[in-house]
């Protein structure tokens, strides 16, 4: 059995991991330093306004170290971390590590790009990297549960701005 499942069995909280991609950004260099355009800030304070009435408190929230991440995060007006391995050109290896999949409890919200959240989302719910893409400043909330004794993963929610 493995740590999951063994944790699950026990009733022990399960994870939640949600991936936000960046909102609208301006096509400019250095890539790192590219912020949102004004469509942008306003797709990230509508998603944020979904997210807070949806988030629990005690969220955990990484965000890549790009300012068009940062100022999508800030957005939300919470308390986050910065992590560079999520930075763009990060895959979705280091997004799961990063988080603590699937062996953290709670809540983790990670503020990141494409290809890099599309590739997570997919280890997750396929089992290998595949093609999957986030729209902008769109959403996937995933949980892990157990069913008999297989860990499973689960899909919460997708949302994106058009649809709030």
């Amino acid at each position: 059995m493995t740590r999951l499942s063994s944790r699950l069995l026990q009733g022990d909280d399960t994870m939640d991991l949600i991936l936000w991609r960046h909102a609208d950004a301006q096509d400019s260099s250095p890539d790192m330093e590219r912020a949102l355009t004004a469509k942008g800030v306003r797709q990230a304070e509508l998603m944020a306004g979904w997210l807070n009435a949806h988030l629990p408190k005690a969220t955990r929230i990484l965000v890549s170290p790009a300012t068009r991440a940062i100022q999508t995060a800030d957005a939300l007006s919470r308390h986050y971390e910065t992590v560079t391995e999520i930075a763009p050109n990060a895959d979705g290896v280091h997004v799961l590590a990063a988080a603590g999949w699937p062996d953290a409890t709670g809540t983790v919200l990670v503020v990141g790009h494409q290809p890099t959240l599309g590739e997570a989302a997919s280890l997750l719910l396929y089992g290998e990297a595949r093609p999957m893409s986030i729209k902008k400043a769109g959403v996937v909330w995933l949980t892990n549960r157990v069913r008999g004794s297989q860990p499973q993963t689960m899909l919460k929610a997708a949302m994106t701005v058009e649809m709030l």
